[in-house]
């Protein structure tokens, strides 16, 4: 749990050079270059941005972008396989790459004088990967490894992964990132070339650079390592928007577990897709995550948890940024002798309370401030700073929003957050779905749950 106290103090400690100008660039060939300053240590982050995700796939290709993500280390023209990661480790610099349904990162943290050995590396394998046969078949059982510890034996990311199923049906966020297991055991070399040539290409790309650099010098490394590739006709993709929902979708998942679970969904405009005279609601929901779940103080915690002792936990959340529309997502564990209903019907209370009754003053302001607090305290890290500007840009939105964030939440009103709860949040948006608790003896321990898939 955040301590509020001392993240305002934290705030206040943090120089101005978190807060630099960026620095924005295109190349000939299309690629966007993006630099933030930050010169507190002698270290940069390097971050690559494919506009490629989960959610540019289709049907018997599911999971492929994350499964190219990991055969970008074995190999290119260039490079043997795993000979990228020796290089990075050899100039003491950490690197890894992960996959959302968005967007495919790869990304590096050096000594400043070795970014050069990230834009090189980085663009031998944006257009010279080598796409082994052999390697492909050893990477697919990792990956089904993975999706066997991460989902299969994790019971709330089983439970997701059907929600998700059910809660989208034409949207392509129906679909896990990681893939269902009969299309990752199913993948040719072929396919993942054919998947390469479409999206990695540098009219795709956005390089993110921050921390202790000088924005010319980083530009003209660009130019050097970047400018020479060659562009490529990027494909389109068709409009795959959801289907009216037209009531509400309710399931129940079966698997080894400990303890029952409760998800809800609704589904809710994101900044992407909110129109201009909107352009608020999504920071609306946001302050209302804050409301029910944000700390000791909010109302789930305190009334749900503590005192009328419905449930051991329960939280709820949106996600502001991403390329299509999105869920507003409550989950919790019901409380010793209470049951999944139970602790439905009191989420639905605080639901109606919320239409019904306009938060209070003080509610606002502690959600505002623990906002702003949050906020101050992320961006005292590089990654994070350069993670934000490339997420943004590569969903379609301009990088700027970053810095807007805490001013649009700090605009909310407790009228537009009784609004939107009013507008969103009716059961023909509503999807729950109910974890049915399986007796759990000889299962082996379940990997960590998570959205995005790193390599």
């Amino acid at each position: 749990m955040l301590n509020l106290k001392k993240l305002v103090w934290v705030a206040l400690l943090i120089p101005i050079a978190a807060f630099a100008e960026v620095s924005e660039f295109e190349l000939d060939n299309g690629l966007k270059l993006i630099i933030k300053e930050d010169h507190r240590a002698p270290v940069v982050v390097s971050q690559v941005w494919y506009k490629v995700g989960s959610s540019y796939e289709y049907n018997g290709i599911t999971g492929i972008s994350h499964v190219l993500e990991h055969m970008m280390f074995k190999g290119t023209e260039n490079l043997e396989p795993n000979e990228f990661s020796r290089i990075i480790a050899a100039n003491g610099g950490e690197q890894n790459a992960f996959t959302g349904r968005d967007y495919t990162a790869y990304f590096q943290t050096l000594q400043k004088d070795r970014l050069e050995v990230s834009f090189r590396l980085e663009a031998e394998r944006m257009r010279n990967l080598k796409i082994d046969p052999d390697e492909l078949l050893k990477e697919r059982e990792v990956v089904a490894e993975e999706r066997r510890m991460r989902t299969e034996d994790n019971p709330h990311s089983l439970l997701r992964e059907n929600f998700n199923a059910t809660a989208f049906m034409s949207s392509p966020y129906h679909h896990p990132v990681i893939g269902w297991m009969s299309d990752i055991n199913h993948y040719q070399a072929d396919d993942l070339t054919a998947w390469y040539q479409k999206w990695y290409a540098p009219n795709n790309a956005t390089v993110v650079v921050a921390g202790d650099v000088e924005p010319e010098s980083v530009y003209r490394l660009a130019q050097q390592y970047f400018g020479p590739l060659k562009p490529e006709q990027i494909g389109s993709l068709k409009p795959q928007i959801e289907v009216p929902q037209k009531g509400l979708r309710k399931i129940k998942v079966k698997a080894p577990a400990e303890l029952p679970y409760l998800m809800m969904g609704w589904k809710i405009p994101v900044v992407a897709t909110a129109s201009e005279e909107a352009a608020w609601e999504p920071y609306a929901l946001e302050v209302m995550a804050g409301i029910l779940d944000d700390g000791n103080s909010a109302r789930f915690a305190k009334e749900l948890v503590r005192e009328q002792q419905v449930a051991t936990s329960v939280g709820a959340g949106n996600n502001l940024f991403s390329r299509l529309k999105d869920l507003f997502l409550v989950a919790g564990t019901p409380a010793q002798d209470k049951t999944v209903e139970d602790l439905e019907q009191a989420v639905r209370e605080q639901i109606e309370r919320l239409k019904s009754e306009q938060v209070t003053a003080e509610e606002l302001e502690r959600v505002k401030v623990q906002v702003v607090a949050e906020t101050v305290y992320q961006r005292d890290s590089v990654f994070y700073q350069a993670m934000q500007l490339g997420m943004l840009e590569t969903i379609g939105l301009d990088w700027q929003l970053s810095e807007q964030y805490v001013d649009n939440v700090k605009a909310v009103t407790a009228e537009q957050v009784q609004a939107v709860a009013n507008k969103y949040f009716i059961d023909d948006r509503l999807t729950i779905a109910e974890l049915v608790p399986l007796p759990v003896e000889g299962r082996r321990p379940a990997a960590p749950a998570g959205g995005n898939h790193v390599h």
